[in-house]
């Protein structure tokens, strides 16, 4: 995926706190001499012929498999920017790597779907690989966004020789977080990343090179295509070319949360998902949402005891694409963070595959699920059991004042009379994104920590906010708005926003959410709402881990768009993307006695104030 540098550079820190002025570093390899071989073929049930670059340890006596199924090139391995070490650096601490590229993209043969084939193509590219010559027969899997979900996708086949993956910042579901949320396609993250990279390296790996000169030039005009109407017609995806990009054409027709989509849902099949897993996550990254639920449904339906009993994740100040190295783009607010902030990926999941693939007793699990996670605002690492938090006590604030005054409040009781907030959304001009957990480019749709004063003064933002807090305050968990409101439209959307209002009066934003009313009920079935009709929705607000301070505030935003990050909704009640009409909406939010609109939020105890630095396992 493409990233554009927003910001200063923060340098990294090796694991012992020394600088490191280039990434990958170069230190940490194993003791084992590693030998590359390009482009070895595995055939596929249909025969269709997959390539991967092998690195092999010089070693006599077998070694276990680590395996990456990427669409992005096994030549960069998501090496860059600056995510994962070396192929061979894995391979140097004797593992067999193997780093393939799927059906239709790079090196391999057949033709490229979304999704479509990597469930099959996992499952025989695992039992391919455990049969290596040097294989000891067990196979682990590693990496981050797709890559992860070509893991996800292929340990739902269960393959016999599948022992372990380590999925980072990938989703539980490719319709619901990934490529629709609430019910509100993310434009910002889907139209980009199709356009820039899967559509552009499909084209290249077929020798289309008209569509891959069409696309690069697309890639350079995104403001332009980002406000294109209407979805169904994209000039640049070539609607009238079935070669070129049909499964982007599948997402806009498929709008809701059918068949499609179900057919290939992990959170509908972890029992079918036998072997450990280490997820990585980040508070700000795209996925966040589905990597948590992955969490806590193979702990709770795992498809073995073992899978049940040995899930771990770690969740630090990340949004996609950054993971505060050198050369990752984070915003500046989360660059502020320092060192002690980077992920721990590389060398955590190498313990992991110590113990899971070698045997190693180096305290990488305790035999019980564990949530590693970093809490912004006290810059602390933490660790609990379960998720949500065992000791979160559920505190619920009441919605009013005057919100669209920019004086609504977040108060403990609801007054009888509350006279509602009343805006006008226009599609047209949408509220502008302000960081969130979209991805992947800042002018595209920014990601990640940001100041709202600006957008704030909009009359379509709505803010209620609560007084000073009189003591510290760690809010970590699940967020939700329930929202009454009506519309003068049939189908329209809100928005909510979870913000710290900091002493000197700085408003930055936590993490957000999105509901589409006509997908409120179910995300598989549209239902139109009757205009002026009030209706209590429910708005998921990514989850959050933060340490208020004494004095500051906690400020909800509540609107209607959040553009580039969601998809304006035109207010017409018309099927998602068929056509280019727009239609302004009246938008009424009610906080009254008979129509209560609260936010909750998971408030934790004060106890263990954690720790600076991730904690790691034993070195063996």
């Amino acid at each position: 995926m493409l990233v554009v540098a927003v910001g200063l550079v923060l340098s990294a820190c090796s694991p012992t706190g020394s600088p490191q002025n280039s990434w990958p570093p170069s230190g940490g390899r194993g003791p084992c001499a590693v030998a590359k071989k390009s482009d070895v073929p595995a055939a596929m049930r249909d025969g269709t012929i997959l390539r991967a670059d092998v690195y092999r340890p010089k070693l006599k006596d077998p070694v276990p498999v680590i395996l990456m199924r990427t669409q992005y090139g096994k030549d960069s391995a998501q090496v860059k920017p600056s995510r994962f070490r070396t192929p061979d650096w894995f391979a140097s601490h004797c593992y067999l790597v193997v780093v393939q590229d799927i059906r239709g993209q790079g090196a391999s043969d057949g033709v490229f779907t979304e999704f479509g084939n990597d469930g099959d193509d996992g499952y025989d590219t695992v039992e391919w690989a455990a049969g290596l010559p040097g294989s000891s027969g067990k196979v682990g899997m590693y990496g981050s966004s797709y890559v992860g979900a070509t893991q996800w996708l292929a340990a739902t086949t269960t393959p016999p020789h599948l022992t372990t993956i380590v999925p980072s910042n990938t989703a539980s579901d490719y319709y619901d977080g990934w490529t629709y949320e609430g019910g509100a396609f993310r434009l910002g993250f889907a139209l980009p990343w199709a356009i820039e990279t899967i559509a552009t390296s499909a084209a290249q790996n077929r020798g289309d090179d008209a569509a891959v000169q069409q696309l690069k030039t697309a890639a350079t005009e995104r403001s332009r295509w980002l406000s294109f109407l209407p979805y169904k017609d994209l000039p640049p995806m070539q609607p009238d070319n079935p070669q070129v990009a049909p499964w982007y054409f599948d997402w806009i027709r498929h709008s809701t949360r059918d068949d499609y989509w179900k057919q290939w849902s992990i959170r509908d099949r972890y029992e079918k998902v036998k072997v450990p897993v280490l997820h990585f996550e980040g508070w700000y990254d795209s996925f966040l949402r589905g990597g948590l639920e992955n969490f806590t449904g193979m702990s709770a339906r795992g498809g073995s005891p073992e899978a049940r009993r040995d899930q771990r994740i770690v969740i630090g100040p990340w949004d996609h694409l950054a993971w505060g190295r050198e050369s990752s783009s984070p915003s500046t607010l989360l660059k502020e963070l320092g060192a002690g902030a980077n992920s721990p990926v590389n060398e955590l999941q190498l313990a992991w595959f110590d113990h899971f693939l070698k045997g190693a007793d180096n305290g990488v699990t305790s035999g019980t699920p564990r949530v590693d996670y970093y809490l912004m605002g006290a810059n602390r690492w933490k660790t609990a059991p379960t998720w949500p938090l065992p000791q979160t006590d559920w505190t619920v604030y009441q919605l009013g004042g005057s919100g669209a005054k920019h004086a609504g409040t977040l108060g403990n009781s609801v007054s009888p009379h509350d006279p509602p907030d009343t805006y006008i959304y226009d599609p047209a001009n949408p509220v502008p994104s302000a960081g969130g957990h979209s991805c992947c480019a800042a002018d595209s749709a920014p990601e990640g920590r940001y100041g709202q004063n600006v957008v704030e003064q909009r009359p379509d933002v709505l803010t209620y906010t609560s007084e000073p807090l009189t003591a510290d305050t760690e809010v970590t968990g699940p967020i939700s708005v329930d929202l009454w409101a009506a519309s003068s439209a049939p189908d329209t959307d809100f928005t909510a926003k979870l913000v710290v209002v900091r002493a000197d009066g700085a408003a930055i934003n936590l993490n957000n959410g999105i509901v589409r009313t006509s997908t409120a009920q179910s995300l598989s079935e549209r239902h139109l709402v009757p205009a002026g009709q009030p209706s209590k929705y429910r708005i998921d607000v990514w989850p959050v881990s933060y340490q208020f301070r004494t004095g500051e505030r906690i400020r909800l935003e509540i609107s209607s768009s959040d553009f580039p990050q969601y998809a304006p909704n035109p207010n017409t009640g018309a099927p998602f993307g068929q056509n280019a009409e727009l239609r302004t909406a009246t938008q009424t939010i009610l906080h009254d006695a008979a129509h209560p609109s609260t936010l909750t939020l998971p408030v934790i105890p004060a106890g263990d104030p954690g720790t600076e630095n991730f904690p790691m396992p034993a070195q063996n």
